[in-house]
């Protein structure tokens, strides 16, 4: 996680890759998943980053994190399309 928090994410998502060889335990896998979705998301890829929660959540249904990251994604999608397509406008 320190790699993660320092921002290095391509060597934190390198060692999530490894941890997910070497995990077994299905919960622990759980926060793994979370983890490289939480990276995917801080790097704009958010189909990726909806997978890796969705697989989360098959591993761990309780966990509220992954469901909140993906409703936020949602959301964000969706505004952006709103926007883009000249259906929502900011003034100031």
């Amino acid at each position: 996680m320190s790699a993660q928090s320092e921002g290095e994410y391509a060597e934190a998502l390198q060692n999530y890759y490894e941890a997910m060889r070497l995990e077994i335990d299905p919960y622990d896998r759980s926060y793994i998943l979370y983890n490289i979705g939480l990276i995917h998301t801080s790097n704009g890829q958010h189909t990726k980053a909806l997978e890796y929660y969705s697989q989360a959540l098959v591993r761990n249904p309780s966990l509220p994190q992954a469901l909140n990251n993906m409703a936020v994604i949602c959301h964000y999608v969706r505004l952006f399309i709103f926007f883009q397509n000249g259906i929502l406008s900011i003034e100031f």
